[in-house]
């Protein structure tokens, strides 16, 4: 197969309103699904958080991530997603968080490393465009000279590429590492003094507002890519609806890795 780029594809740019954790999960299985089987044009989509979360990992352990009676008492959602990587810790208006649906021909032989550089060019073209010299840290971290900035996570499917991208805007480190056993971990030897150092947000480095943001990295992802707006169709959000209540809410998901 030849590889096709960004130009051989009519993208669609999707920023909908506010929606729960669960929902964010299914919409990125139902719509990688949609991609791949020709249903849907590539696609770009912002999400809005509805509330807080720990988004962890395909293979990761609830157990050893998550302090679930620390989740509990924040009322912060743990919910699982369909792709590898490491856990994230959400809170809405803190966070900026993406999915690229792409064919699968855009990443046709390259390794893992090598689509989540090709997967974010723009992204850090939009972060040298605010000021900040931005880049890839392998596998899946993109950083600066002030701390890492976001995380990316894929999943190959059919003849679909979900590639998504979770950056802190700003955070509550105390709360985080409160929740998070991992980031407990890394920073128990420096003190939790050191965690606005591991994760620099991008309201310190940038100083603009989170939708300042967004609007800069949508401008520079149509510029180079092209991208229409759409919205979700009645039929994906029915079905993501379904899979969020009958999947992703459940603790045979949630805890499929104890």
């Amino acid at each position: 197969m030849t590889r096709s780029s960004w130009a051989d594809h009519d993208w669609q740019v999707i920023h909908t309103a506010p929606q729960p954790p669960a929902l964010h999960m299914a919409l990125d299985d139902v719509l990688t699904d949609e991609v791949s089987s020709g249903r849907r044009p590539p696609t770009l989509r912002i999400w809005e958080w509805a509330s807080p979360a720990v988004v962890i990992g395909r293979f990761q352990s609830l157990r050893n991530e998550v302090d679930a009676g620390a989740a509990a008492r924040h009322g912060i959602e743990v919910v699982r997603r369909i792709s590898g990587g490491g856990a994230m810790f959400i809170e809405p208006g803190n966070t900026i968080t993406y999915s690229i649906f792409a064919p699968l021909s855009m990443v046709e032989g390259m390794s893992f490393e090598q689509a989540y550089t090709f997967m974010d060019e723009w992204v850090l073209a939009a972060l040298a465009e605010l000021g900040i010299d931005a880049w890839y840290q392998p596998l899946n971290d993109i950083t600066s000279a002030a701390g890492k900035i976001a995380g990316a996570a894929q999943a190959r499917r059919g003849k679909a590429v979900l590639h998504h991208v979770t950056m802190a805007y700003d955070i509550d480190a105390s709360k985080m590492l409160d929740v998070l056993r991992i980031g407990r971990e890394k920073l128990s030897d420096k003190g939790t003094t050191s965690a606005n150092k591991r994760v620099d947000p991008l309201r310190s480095q940038t100083g603009l507002p989170r939708e300042a943001v967004i609007e800069r990295m949508l401008q520079v992802f149509t510029q180079r890519h092209g991208g229409t707006r759409d919205a979700l169709r009645p039929a994906e959000l029915e079905r993501a609806e379904a899979l969020a209540a009958g999947k992703f809410t459940t603790p045979a998901w949630t805890g499929l890795v104890p």
